[in-house]
């Protein structure tokens, strides 16, 4: 009698455990933080900071056209920083590259296809210069980790108000008869007043993975109880992603493109490569992603190479 009692709560803890697994959560918040100290090189320069927030939610997938397998909306705000190859550039002739920011607030909207095809479009609205608060937000971040003190911000970019739009489109392009790898197409453009410009790549991704409308990949782990429901309860798997970029304008090294009186800007690499390494792990309420990017030479000036981390973190819920 012991026995059968043990036994039924077992089998009851595991349905439930799987129960909780397979569910499908609406709604996701989430945090993405970029920084080049991540690839502990001690350096500090270029792209050197970025902070995101998101939150996203599932429509009712019961009343999309038929094909439509996901469409989701997507509420964002965040801060990007730019500095020389220090943010320690006191004397303009020294700063290779603009001390700049970006602050912005942004919304989008994806629609995902049943047969793994992903259509995003997104706009941004915000500010670069002073408005932006980088200064202030690289000095924060500086005194809490105890750094040094940023100097050179007397030359940063000019305020100037942001829009910006941008597409990106997805479509699986081979997978193998196993699922343990499967190979992407991503494309992109953007246009706007600080950023412009396009791209392609292709994403390979390794290991224990979900289909694209259900992935971590393209934040797709959101669904509503209409949804498909992937047997595969978590994700863990290797990406890489090598980008060919073509820049049309970038503001922050640039400045304005209307009326530019910043005191230190340069012209930017038209063309510019972009290698992506990491490792997603997902399960049914929380995705943690870890990569590094590797970038070419970006700016026209004594500028380097550039590479930095990025941490992301995501919560689903009811």
């Amino acid at each position: 009698m012991a026995k059968s009692k043990f036994l039924a709560f077992t089998i009851g803890v595991f349905l439930l455990g799987f129960q909780a697994s397979a569910q499908q959560y609406k709604h996701e918040v989430g945090f993405q933080s970029d920084n080049d100290s991540y690839l502990a090189q001690g350096s500090d320069r270029y792209y050197t900071n970025g902070l995101f927030l998101n939150y996203r939610f599932a429509t009712d997938e019961r009343k999309l056209k038929p094909g439509l397998q996901k469409k989701i909306i997507e509420l964002s705000a965040g801060q990007m920083i730019f500095n020389p190859r220090s943010g320690f550039r006191p004397d303009p002739a020294t700063q290779d590259r603009p001390f700049a920011g970006y602050l912005f607030l942004g919304g989008a909207m994806s629609w995902f296809r049943s047969d793994e095809q992903m259509l995003k479009a997104a706009v941004q609205i915000g500010t670069t210069g002073p408005n932006s608060l980088a200064q202030d937000g690289q000095e924060l971040l500086h005194r809490t980790i105890g750094f040094y003190e940023p100097e050179g911000w007397d030359y940063q970019i000019k305020n100037e108000a942001a829009v910006n739009t941008s597409v990106q489109y997805v479509r699986l392009l081979q997978r193998a008869e196993n699922t343990k790898t499967d190979f992407s197409f991503e494309g992109y453009a953007n246009a706007g007043t600080t950023f412009s410009g396009a791209g392609a790549a292709v994403l390979f991704r390794a290991g224990n993975m979900e289909q694209l409308f259900n992935s971590a990949s393209y934040d797709a782990r959101v669904g509503t109880a209409g949804s498909t429901v992937s047997g595969q309860r978590h994700e863990l798997f290797f990406y890489t992603k090598p980008q060919l970029n073509f820049v049309a304008y970038d503001a922050t090294v640039q400045g304005s493109m209307f009326s530019n009186n910043s005191p230190v800007t340069y012209g930017v690499k038209p063309v510019v490569f972009a290698q992506q390494l990491g490792v997603n792990y997902s399960t049914g309420r929380l995705s943690l992603d870890f990569n590094v990017i590797f970038k070419t030479k970006e700016i026209k000036s004594s500028a380097s190479a550039h590479q930095f981390g990025s941490i992301t973190a995501n919560y689903r819920f009811n």
